[in-house]
């Protein structure tokens, strides 16, 4: 029975020869060697569901499957979508969205050739961190800067560069994950420096880092913690102390700020956040920071601080290999560039989510609801920022409510299947879902996409009314 069933199976020819393939061939220029790898994978996979106990599928089948494959492998897998979470910096989403004006800068370096690396004035190779050092150094104060592809790999070079066989002191309370296993005690010993840790989890004072200071003592580091937050009894030295410290002691101070901030977070109703002026104020020697975060940019590690250490880190042989490329450096200055005009609440995504005031989320909000005609309703809830920035600090917002709390249809609750709904469309819509209803953010969604949304709940409203 079984080897009857082997041999109905079709040959790859067979395959190749059928209509279906053939147009496909025709309109889309498929070269025949992909065709015939994914005719013999799908003929595999079926002798493999044969031995198992399964029929021959028949020519149609396997036609439909190799089409399929066909389609999947051209559709772009990396797809735009709206992030109504209420997480400003999603991770999972990218993080920040890019301002229209960085977008139009990536692809103008994108479809063309650039003087990346060219002197234009000299004719010569040049340098492609001249094009956002002068910047940067505007922005912070400091005397150099260094991008790279983001704060991981910054502060990874940072210690190689600096701190190579030598000491490192750190806080016990700052010995951080930062996440996805970004460990600071593993980078230490990554990067061939020595961890020594002091103080206590919850109390750390200036004397523990001076107490710790021997001659292989290369540099004292303060970690961020920029995603999570003690509380009750604790301690820390402020920067300030530490680089007292460093200085009595000719000692280098590194700081790790993670996400990096160039605007007042209390303004916005927010916790503060270490802004990266106030580390090169008070006389930080090198500091790193992302710029997919706060910063407002794509992934980035951005370097900045005194001159001597920071071109010790460009002439290291490490930072070609965690080098910018073209398009993000483009992208990135073009960012940094609203900070310089004073523009970044008006152009910058992620601040103007964040400065949006209530009275327009609340508009919004209501718009949203209405649209689904009596199925969803608006309640007061919370943004968080996210991103690893501001740990536990959140924004007042308005939120668009779907479903019924504990209401399921065939077992599954319904705000699973709206949200999956949402997923689905042409555009995904990202929501969350808390107490079995579906929560939609108007704050984490640019009004821009508020078309998108509306024609989203008007059909999602047509399907609930159909009580499908």
């Amino acid at each position: 029975m079984m080897n009857s069933e082997f041999r109905n199976l079709p040959s790859v020819d067979q395959v190749l020869a059928h209509e279906n393939i053939r147009h496909l061939v025709e309109s889309h220029g498929y070269p025949h060697s992909l065709l015939v790898s994914l005719a013999r994978e799908s003929l595999d996979s079926a002798r493999r569901a044969i031995a198992g106990g399964s029929l021959s599928p028949a020519l149609g089948e396997i036609v439909e499957t190799v089409a399929g494959q066909l389609l999947t492998l051209e559709t772009p897998r990396l797809r735009p979508v709206i992030n109504a979470s209420g997480v400003l910096l999603h991770t999972n989403l990218g993080r920040a969205p890019l301002s229209q004006e960085a977008t139009k800068a990536m692809t103008v370096v994108a479809a063309d050739y650039s003087n990346l690396e060219f002197d234009l004035r000299s004719g010569r190779r040049g340098s492609r961190h001249v094009h956002v050092e002068d910047i940067l150094c505007q922005l912070t104060g400091a005397e150099a800067a260094l991008v790279v592809n983001n704060n991981a790999s910054g502060v990874m070079l940072g210690l190689t560069a600096l701190a190579r066989r030598k000491e490192v002191v750190v806080s016990r309370g700052q010995a951080v994950e930062i996440g996805g296993s970004f460990r600071i005690p593993d980078v230490m010993r990554q990067s061939g420096a020595k961890l020594v840790e002091v103080g206590t989890t919850n109390c750390t004072y200036a004397a523990d880092y001076e107490q710790a200071i021997t001659p292989r003592t290369a540099a004292l580091m303060r970690v961020h913690s920029s995603n999570f937050r003690l509380v009750g009894f604790v301690s820390e030295a402020t920067l300030e102390d530490i680089v007292d410290v460093g200085s009595r002691n000719n000692v280098t101070v590194l700081d790790d700020l993670g996400s990096g901030c160039f605007l007042d977070t209390t303004e916005f109703g927010l916790d503060s956040e270490p802004m990266v002026q106030q580390s090169v104020v008070a006389g930080v020697g090198v500091t790193f920071f992302s710029g997919d975060k706060l910063v407002g940019g794509p992934q980035a590690g951005i370097i900045v601080g005194q001159k001597q250490l920071v071109d010790k880190l460009k002439r290291h042989p490490m930072a070609r290999a965690v080098r910018i490329d073209k398009i993000r450096l483009a992208a990135l200055i073009a960012t940094l560039v609203h900070y310089l005009k004073g523009e970044a609440t008006r152009k910058i995504p992620v601040w103007r989510m964040i400065a949006t005031p209530m009275g327009e989320i609340g508009r919004r909000a209501e718009l949203w609801s209405q649209t689904l005609d009596g199925f969803g309703e608006v309640i007061d809830g919370e943004t968080m920022v996210g991103g690893g920035s501001l740990p536990g600090g959140t924004l007042p917002t308005k939120l668009v409510a779907i479903g019924e709390q504990g209401k399921r249809k065939k077992g599954v609750n319904i705000s699973q299947i709206i949200s999956a709904r949402l997923r689905d469309m042409p555009v995904p819509i990202i929501g969350r879902i808390s107490e079995d209803r579906l929560l939609l953010d108007p704050r984490s969604v640019l009004p821009e996409d508020d078309a998108t949304i509306l024609a989203a709940l008007q059909n999602v409203a047509a399907d609930l009314k159909k009580g499908r």
